[in-house]
């Protein structure tokens, strides 16, 4: 029997060719095959009404299902947004330091204003009474990033699965104390220390060592942590940079942002190098050099350097304490400056690994060179001019951090 009517699929097909060669054809026919009284008429009609439910059911689930691929992503979005934690070590944790920096971790000034942070406090086990009123200062200031607290004297605990550590805590030294003593004692700590990173952190760890002697502390924490890259361990000399940079405006009269691209070279102590033969400063809406803007060669080479390099007993002879704001500051840009990269054209001085530089530096040490830092990875600023006066400042330098890690590398074994 042959059978009237079209398949809904061609009819479909031959109503959407009319529809290019013009709708009106289509409804007309459409209007008089409705109202005709034969057989064919009424049940291509019903087929087209057929069809006519069948695009609407189909565009009905269609907007279903993108309702509900949008309710999808918006969850995917919200949990998204809500960051793992990532996991802080800050040692010595009891003392001022850390004290003047745990509130700009907590607060999100150094991660993240949207990264949740869990802060671990480590410090020795006589001072975990004094801890226990740091969590509760810190608790009291209700911050919504800081996801918890971790007091502890135990490296297995201080240690584990972190993300970033910040190794303030280090022996001082003591009146009579030789400085082979001092050394001695903080190979043993810095030891453990990198002994712990290397059992229980993260490989992708960054660890910033403040601690002095930092950069010999630092050198001793990477050799004991072989499987972690030592690209991830820097010493700080942020807080020599800061006080480079500020004393420059100061001495002409602008705003310490202003200042960019000082260096700080070689050890942080008193044969630091603070170099400004690079730098450039803003003045009257334009930019000039360091040299050109203090017009005063002699200070720069004499004073500026001597001031920068004795800073840090300076502050201890004022306040009979040693610097604790500006270092936690310090401390802050340059764990900032790791998780965020530095400002395009502008470099930062930190103290890192020494193999493979082209500066005449030795290998093996951890050195301050100027860096610019994208993706957490620094990279050192090469092909810079080193005249002879910064060359012997640069070598000097240099000789002391040898001198230093010769003594320490032979306790390493003890």
């Amino acid at each position: 029997m042959h059978r009237v009517g079209v398949p809904v699929k061609t009819l479909g097909a031959r109503i959407r060719g009319r529809q290019r060669r013009g709708s009106s054809a289509l409804i007309s026919g459409y209007q008089k095959r409705r109202s005709g009284s034969d057989r064919r008429s009424q049940i291509i009609c019903a087929q087209w009404e057929r069809y006519r439910l069948d695009r609407t059911l189909r565009g009905t689930n269609c907007l279903k299902m993108l309702t509900l691929l949008s309710a999808m992503y918006l969850v995917v979005r919200t949990v998204s947004a809500q960051a793992i934690p990532i996991r802080v070590l800050v040692t010595g944790a009891a003392g001022q330091i850390a004290y003047a920096l745990l509130y700009s971790i907590a607060n999100g000034d150094v991660f993240g204003k949207d990264q949740p942070i869990i802060l671990v406090l480590l410090d020795i086990t006589p001072m975990l009474p004094v801890l226990d009123g740091v969590v509760m200062e810190l608790q009291d200031c209700a911050l919504p990033l800081l996801s918890d607290v971790i007091p502890t004297d135990k490296v297995e605990v201080a240690f584990k699965d972190l993300d970033a550590a910040i190794l303030v805590g280090s022996m001082p030294r003591k009146e009579g104390m030789e400085r082979k003593d001092l050394l001695k004692a903080n190979v043993a700590i810095f030891k453990t220390q990198g002994e712990a990173l290397e059992k229980y952190a993260k490989k992708t760890v960054k660890v910033l060592v403040v601690g002095n002697p930092a950069n010999t502390n630092c050198l001793i924490a990477s050799k004991s942590a072989p499987s972690i890259p030592k690209e991830n361990f820097s010493c700080l000399t942020r807080l020599d940079h800061n006080r480079a940079r500020s004393q420059v405006a100061l001495r002409v009269g602008v705003p310490s942002d202003c200042v960019k691209n000082v260096i700080i070279w070689g050890n942080h102590s008193s044969t630091q190098y603070p170099d400004v033969h690079h730098a450039t400063l803003k003045k009257n809406g334009k930019e000039v050099t360091a040299f050109a803007a203090v017009h005063d060669e002699s200070w720069l080479k004499g004073d500026f350097i001597t001031m920068v390099q004795q800073r840090g007993a300076a502050v201890i002879k004022a306040r009979k304490l040693s610097s604790a704001m500006s270092a936690a500051k310090a401390i802050c840009d340059h764990m900032r400056d790791i998780w965020f990269g530095t400002p395009d054209g502008e470099w930062v001085s930190m103290g890192i690994y020494s193999s493979g530089n082209s500066y005449g530096v030795p290998d093996d040490l951890m050195y301050s060179f100027p860096v610019m830092i994208k993706n957490k990875t620094w990279k050192v600023v090469d092909g810079l001019s080193i005249n002879d006066f910064s060359r012997g400042k640069m070598d000097a330098t240099a000789a002391e951090l040898v001198d230093e890690r010769d003594t320490a590398v032979t306790f390493l074994g003890a």
